[in-house]
């Protein structure tokens, strides 16, 4: 006979995994990385609550025990809004470091988001106009759409912002033009 244990161990420690990787993360953004699931994964999210595992503060961002203290990367817990997105297709994601908050793996591509805050669009551009071209595909995430004209550089696949509500709006180059439109 299976324990508690052996049934919700591997969810378990999937979630501690995620939590770990991405603090912050809203119980919603959670839920959504295990779909199918939603019911076990809320039952766990408190379950581990109450062991003293995690730690809920009052903006709804769940940390490890202990780390809530450092804060969260906005950057971050927005880009993984445009992970979650593609999570039914992703074979591996991570976090990452400056100016890729996170990248995935999907059918065989390296997906890299990219956080570019407003004001950083020189700073960004300069950073990766020094990576090696098609090594990855790039979807960058900007604070407003009026950013997206100053930002060049390589293997840009298309641009996103993302709603208070985690709505993910996503641009592309219109065909005939240089202007990108919401898609």
């Amino acid at each position: 006979m299976k324990t508690r244990a052996d049934i919700y161990g591997q969810e378990a420690a999937e979630l501690l995994r995620e939590i770990a990787m991405y603090p912050g993360l809203s119980g919603q953004q959670l839920v959504r990385f295990h779909p199918g699931r939603e019911d076990k994964v809320r039952n766990l999210l408190v379950h581990l609550k109450r062991q003293g595992r995690t730690a809920l503060t009052e903006t709804g961002g769940y940390f490890p025990q202990g780390e809530q203290a450092h804060g969260a990367d906005t950057g971050l817990i927005r880009s993984v809004w445009v992970l979650l997105d593609f999570i039914d297709r992703v074979e591996f994601h991570s976090p990452s470091d400056f100016p890729v908050k996170l990248l995935f793996f999907s059918a065989g591509n390296m997906y890299e988001v990219v956080y570019v805050a407003a004001g950083q669009e020189v700073l960004v551009t300069q950073a990766l106009r020094q990576c090696k071209q098609g090594e990855s595909r790039r979807i960058v995430l900007v604070d407003d759409a009026g950013q997206i004209p100053l930002l060049d550089f390589p293997d840009i696949s298309g641009f996103c912002t993302v709603g208070p509500d985690g709505k993910v709006s996503y641009y592309k180059k219109a065909e005939e033009e240089c202007d990108w439109t919401e898609k």
